[in-house]
């Protein structure tokens, strides 16, 4: 039987309650730019960048925990084995999780307010850059050529003279 989640504040958080809350905390975002990316209250919220600010900061929180003199010299010239052995390390995972997680809403958060500019339909963009983040930035890059190529082929409307 697992045991409840208790936290000692005076011992500060392990890595893997903040890696959990990190997850759970950027879900409502994507929620509002993939649900209800029209709503008043949803332009609101994704209007601050407060949550990157608890994100980075988060982030660095880790980066300090999984830095090493060590780890330090290997990423400074990286090499694939070099890289793997540090992302072996739950302190690192955490670190490069934090780091997607950061990047991918903050590209997600570009897409939505692409799609809210431009009126070009974005959720499934975002919701695969949830997933994919890549992925999702490609799907929204092609979204808006092929937009753009319909918009492009209608014929101008006809004034009357």
């Amino acid at each position: 039987m697992d045991t409840p989640l208790t936290l000692d504040w005076s011992q500060g958080l392990d890595f893997s309650t903040l890696f959990d809350l990190s997850n759970l905390f950027v879900l409502p975002f994507w929620i509002l730019m993939i649900v209800v990316p029209q709503r008043q209250f949803s332009r609101r919220i994704l209007g601050s960048l407060i949550p990157f600010v608890v994100l980075v900061l988060l982030y660095l929180y880790f980066l300090s925990g999984s830095l090493n003199a060590e780890t330090a010299q290997a990423l400074s010239n990286p090499k694939l084995a070099d890289i793997a052995r540090f992302f072996s390390d739950e302190a690192a995972a955490a670190t490069g999780w934090t780091h997607f997680l950061v990047m991918d809403l903050f590209v997600g958060r570009w897409i939505y307010w692409e799609g809210q500019r431009t009126g070009i339909w974005t959720r499934h963009s975002i919701a695969l850059c949830l997933f994919a983040g890549p992925f999702g930035l490609l799907s929204h890059i092609v979204t808006q050529w092929i937009a753009t190529a319909i918009a492009a082929r209608k014929p101008e409307p006809q004034s009357a003279t």
